[in-house]
């Protein structure tokens, strides 16, 4: 049974590392590739798939770490250092952004004729390299890889942008098409850092996980037998998807350990089911003193 439990722990590490080796590699080429083609729509999609690297270097890192036992220090296990990752990532990806615009807004000015030859095999080569880990990625089954596959998706797609406007500026002279698609693949990439930031510090600052409705948890509480009624309820998230709960659950009526036991178990299973991996309860009597603050 031991054995049994390596072969996809280990398939979803490898296809991560394997997808982070292709995209680090293709990225080093469109840096070299974008100032080669004098093309700065290149360049801005080099800056996207820098922040992927990092984005898939910290997630084959963490998928690994996750895996680690919980510790006295880290009772919760490792998974929150994917948060750190992501601000880090953020941080990389906004950075460029601007040095990018800097670049890219004065060409809209004063157009520079990119390399449309070059442009064209670089984004070719780009639709394909991606692709193959879009491929390798949507084989797997853990969350993480479906997630970094939804965004690599998002290269293939800009990659492919990149080739329609090449393949546009190859029969026509308009060379405003080059920094016209940078200046939209940055404010994409822009969006996303507001996106993902805004994410990270709702986590940090313990907001209630989007994913879990409070109202339905509660009432799916409240209709089972034995139960009178729910309080000091509190939900937030370790790292955006294995999402944290606790609960003051009033009784109508004295019960059994054993019939404790048996509701302890009918609870957890119905919150799992509403997005819930771990639950706290605590059983008070319906005339009991609660003390918690902010639980009446």
């Amino acid at each position: 049974m031991h054995a049994h439990h390596h072969h996809p722990v280990d398939e979803d590490v490898k296809n991560i590392k394997v997808a982070f080796f292709l995209n680090f590699s293709f990225t080093i080429i469109e840096f070299v590739g974008g100032m080669l083609t004098n093309s700065v729509a290149i360049l801005s999609d080099a800056v996207h798939d820098l922040g992927d690297s990092f984005s898939l270097g910290l997630s084959w890192y963490f998928q690994r770490v996750s895996k680690r036992p919980r510790t006295k220090e880290y009772t919760y296990g490792f998974k929150r250092f994917s948060l750190l990752g992501a601000v880090v990532n953020s941080v990389v990806l906004l950075v460029g952004s601007v040095v990018i615009l800097m670049r890219a807004i004065p060409r809209l000015l004063h157009p520079e004729q990119p390399d449309v030859k070059g442009m064209l095999l670089l984004a070719v080569l780009g639709v394909v390299v991606n692709g193959l880990a879009v491929l390798r990625l949507r084989r797997g089954r853990s969350l993480n890889e479906r997630v970094v596959s939804l965004h690599l998706l998002e290269d293939v797609l800009g990659w492919v942008a990149v080739l329609i406007g090449a393949g546009v500026m190859y029969f026509v002279d308009a060379p405003i098409i080059d920094p016209l698609l940078s200046v939209g693949i940055t404010l994409f990439i822009l969006y996303n850092v507001y996106r993902n930031i805004r994410q990270s510090m709702h986590i940090i600052l313990q907001g209630s996980p989007a994913a879990v409705d409070l109202d339905e948890v509660q009432r799916s509480i409240v209709k089972m037998d034995g139960v009178k009624s729910v309080h000091d309820l509190h939900a937030w998230s370790v790292d955006g998807q294995y999402n944290v709960l606790t609960v003051h659950v009033v009784l109508q009526r004295d019960q059994t350990m054993a019939e404790l036991g048996l509701l302890k178990v009918a609870i957890r299973d119905t919150l799992l089911k509403l997005g819930v991996q771990h639950t706290t309860i605590e059983f008070e009597i319906s005339d009991e003193d609660c003390n918690m603050e902010g639980c009446c």
